[in-house]
């Protein structure tokens, strides 16, 4: 059985115990493996490994090759991982209330504004919005092709672009481009802008960090996605969520384009519907992302 897209099969596990007969492997073996990607800090990916080298020893069982899992002894043998949450709105009267003040932003940067303005519609993470660079739009495909280096992958991501996330670049446009970062700093057009400025910008709106995050756009994104029935796996790819099999992951990176197409498209004109629904200031709902 061939382990693709962990890392710690080939850092930790194969130089420990590769050339060992699977029948001879015991439950210290997989520990020693185990806690040198404790040591690393890496314990995310440990707790991804032990699962695999379970079902690695299963189906050793399974084809008479082994006589018992000894991954199973190792229960407890690592600590919980302890996920960040991120606060976010997702209350449609509420999003609006967000979105209109986003509109009324007064800050002095048009960059700051236009990252706020864009990162409703596309929803990637902070840094890859943060990083974007006008030579990965094309406003005639209308897609935005993040490569795969800036991805950490094997694969580049697409994010399809609805008319409203086109019209907001093209604004933008003659003040940072034609080359070159999207949303550069205010110091310097080689560095973008800090990891802050959107966060300090919905504090600025009266948002704090406990109401709404920049990295909050995503949960909003995919708990409304979601409850409007869209595929869930075309959500989850355009959230461009980690495949562990990386091999088909990079195969079809540009996997359920055509409905993302459409659905990028739905969630831009459901945001337009819900900004011309006037109800006042959101009041700010935290989730857990």
């Amino acid at each position: 059985m061939r382990l693709w897209g962990l890392d710690g099969f080939e850092q930790d596990v194969f130089p420990v115990i590769g050339s060992k007969p699977v029948k001879t492997i015991a439950a210290a073996d997989f520990l020693d493996c185990l806690e040198r990607m404790k040591k690393r800090g890496v314990l995310e990916t440990a707790h991804k490994v032990k699962s695999k080298c379970s079902e690695v020893m299963r189906y050793a069982v399974a084809t008479r090759r082994a006589e018992r899992d000894p991954v199973a002894d190792l229960k407890g043998a690592l600590p919980p991982v302890k996920h960040r949450h991120y606060a976010s709105i997702t209350y449609p009267s509420q999003v609006g209330g967000l979105l209109r003040a986003i509109d009324g932003y007064q800050g002095k940067s048009r960059v700051t504004q236009a990252a706020l303005s864009l990162l409703p519609l596309v929803f990637v993470r902070s840094s890859e919005l943060r990083y974007a660079r006008w030579e990965e739009f094309d406003f005639d495909q209308a897609q935005w092709r993040i490569p795969a280096e800036r991805m950490k992958r094997p694969y580049p991501h697409i994010v399809p672009l609805s008319k409203q996330a086109i019209g907001v670049l093209r604004e933008l446009k003659p003040f940072t481009g034609p080359e070159g970062l999207v949303f550069p700093g205010i110091r310097s057009s080689e560095h973008p802008i800090s990891e802050n400025t959107i966060n300090a910008a919905l504090r600025r709106m009266g948002f704090t960090g406990d109401e709404m995050t920049g990295h909050g756009f995503r949960s909003m994104a995919s708990t409304l996605l979601n409850e409007q029935g869209w595929e869930p796996d075309a959500i989850e790819r355009q959230l461009s969520h980690i495949d562990e099999n990386e091999v088909r992951a990079a195969y079809n990176y540009a996997q359920y384009l055509p409905v993302r197409r459409k659905m990028m498209q739905a969630w831009a004109d459901y945001l337009d519907t819900l900004r011309q629904e006037k109800q006042g200031k959101a009041v700010p709902v935290a989730i857990a992302a």
